[in-house]
């Protein structure tokens, strides 16, 4: 003990570096001494800068420290020596200044401070809590405004937060669930791109406005990939002469994509001057460098076209009711908004005749500010269920069979397998009727309760929903052909509508309800094609036209978080 006390008391008064490197040669000084790893010098510059020594340390020889000595505990102590601390001290010190590299690291980081002696000194450090391990609550609705408060870390993506919430809420996930930025006071919406920040999307709302993140579906978010032809007509899109002129549509988003061509979107634009309540019409051009109107007709000259907006600090926003908060004249109207402001002054207000125009400006407004970005949004779902595990090979084996004879014999013609299988659902949901028949609920003859019962679960049945409201649901989800739903019918309590979307306008189709001989059916068709209840019909309606414009393809889904 006494030449420990010694050897710690020659470091302390040893004037010069040489001589302290004389007592470590000698062995002395030597780390194995020390009784545990915590004893080990430190690096003075892996030292955090608000780390404090307290102003006593008590040595093991019990030496106690004047008060004249306090101002040397205040100074931080130098480096030993760097070149003679072995590597495994080198590894002790990073696994102490580094917790969070470790597994126990949530027990390290909910620790206010971490203590570890010094030379005999005490050193206290506060916790240090990485980047990434940052969490915030936030706050997600949907249509019905039913809200969930989940903790996220702060680098979460939109595409994160929607992955959450299927799992969460048991969702199929078809890649259309969308987090949506709502800013109710100024009476305006947009998606959130998949790759955007969440956490810099709220930074840029104000404290005191109605603002808030909705999670829904939206199947228009990523088709303009799929179906360029209805997203851009040929009456609004050029290309420069630099790329030869006009240019087939099926080439046109590679266009977009490629930033050294340059793809233009022309055409008439309601726009509210600021300062005025009236809306006038002008003739806009958008190109890469930004948005532009003509102060002379049609005229494209650049002393004739006046700057309006560039995308790389501004999204573009939808109305959520053009004609009652705006006054615009039609009800397709779309803004464009600084983010770094949030005055309703500052919003560029434009108006479009039609549905099919307000989707052409908003979807290359949105190419034109994140380029190829968005087409890896798009592709990185597929990519996704091209990189999951192969079924395996009994699944792969798989064969549809008829043991309806006296024979087993195996199905191959596709349609004929198709038709079984569609037979054996109808089959069962019979079977369920005449099950709940006997249970005591009356009898498919006698009233539909029991088909009510069975379609009540599906997620396109609706109930109680007006036709604005249905109209309203379907905008949201996404105008694109074979969005539909169906609900109950407010003129006629007796009978069912079916909504549809079909080149960008909603249409509403009634389902008559048709007793033959003490049988009730559904028909959409005056009777022609019956059905015996609404899962059938639509079942029916999916895979084939009939009367419809189109085929269903998408429901919409409301859920309750």
């Amino acid at each position: 003990m006494s030449d420990m006390s010694n050897t710690l008391e020659d470091i302390h008064t040893s004037d010069s570096l040489g001589e302290k490197a004389e007592i470590f040669g000698s062995g002395k000084g030597n780390v194995s001494g020390f009784s545990s790893p915590s004893l080990i010098p430190l690096h003075a510059p892996l030292q955090p800068p608000n780390a404090q020594l307290s102003r006593t340390a008590v040595c093991q020889g019990n030496r106690k420290i004047k008060e004249g000595e306090e101002s040397l505990l205040a100074a931080p102590v130098p480096s030993l020596f760097p070149e003679l601390i072995p590597s495994t001290v080198s590894s002790l010190v990073s696994d102490c200044l580094l917790p969070w590299t470790k597994s126990g690291a949530t027990q390290l980081l909910c620790t206010e401070e971490r203590s570890m002696n010094f030379h005999a000194r005490r050193v206290t450090l506060p916790a240090i809590t990485p980047l990434c391990l940052q969490k915030r609550v936030i706050k997600v609705y949907t249509e019905d405004n039913t809200s969930r408060a989940v903790e996220v870390p702060t680098d979460i993506t939109a595409r994160d937060i929607c992955q959450l919430f299927v799992l969460k809420n048991h969702c199929i996930d078809d890649h259309s669930w969308t987090l949506f930025e709502h800013l109710s006071h100024l009476g305006i919406e947009r998606i959130i791109e998949d790759h955007e920040s969440v956490m810099e999307v709220l930074s840029g709302w104000g404290m005191d406005t109605d603002s808030r993140l909705y999670f829904r579906k939206n199947y228009a978010k990523y088709e303009f990939f799929n179906k360029p032809l209805d997203s851009f007509p040929d009456h609004m899109v050029s290309i420069s002469s630099e790329t030869n002129g006009m240019m087939n549509h099926s080439q046109l988003i590679q266009t977009f994509l490629n930033s050294s061509t340059c793809p233009e979107i022309h055409g008439h634009l309601h726009a509210k001057e600021q300062g005025r309540k009236s809306w006038k019409k002008f003739y806009f051009v958008l190109r890469r460098s930004g948005l532009y109107f003509s102060n002379k007709g049609t005229s494209k000259e650049p002393r004739h076209l006046q700057f309006i907006a560039e995308f790389s600090d501004s999204d573009v926003y939808t109305f959520l009711s053009a004609r009652k908060i705006h006054g615009a004249p039609t009800d397709y109207g779309f803004c464009v908004k600084s983010t770094k402001c949030g005055s309703p002054r500052d919003l560029k207000l434009l108006c479009a005749d039609d549905e099919q125009t307000r989707t052409c400006w908003v979807t290359a407004m949105r190419l034109f500010k994140y380029g190829m970005q968005l087409y890896q949004n798009f592709i990185q779902p597929h990519q996704k269920q091209k990189t999951s595990p192969m079924r395996s090979i009994s699944e792969n084996s798989l064969v549809a069979m008829d043991f309806s004879g006296h024979k087993s014999r195996v199905i191959e013609n596709p349609s004929e397998a198709l038709s079984v299988a569609v037979e054996e659902g109808l089959s069962w949901r019979r079977k369920s009727c005449h099950r709940l028949s006997s249970h005591g609920s009356p009898s498919t003859s006698q009233s539909p309760m029991s088909n009510i019962a069975l379609h009540m679960a599906q997620p396109w049945f609706h109930s109680k929903l007006s036709r604005d409201e249905a109209h309203l649901l379907i905008t949201q989800q996404g105008l694109i052909d074979g969005v539909f739903l169906l609900r109950d019918s407010q003129s006629n309590p007796n009978t069912f509508v079916l909504s549809l979307c079909h080149t960008q306008r909603i249409k509403h189709f009634q389902i008559l309800p048709v007793d033959e001989e003490g049988e009730l059916f559904y028909s959409l068709d005056d009777g022609h094609t019956r059905f015996t209840d609404l899962i059938q019909l639509v079942d029916f309606y999916q895979l084939n036209r009939g009367v419809l414009p189109c085929k269903l393809k998408h429901h919409c889904a409301r859920i309750t978080l």
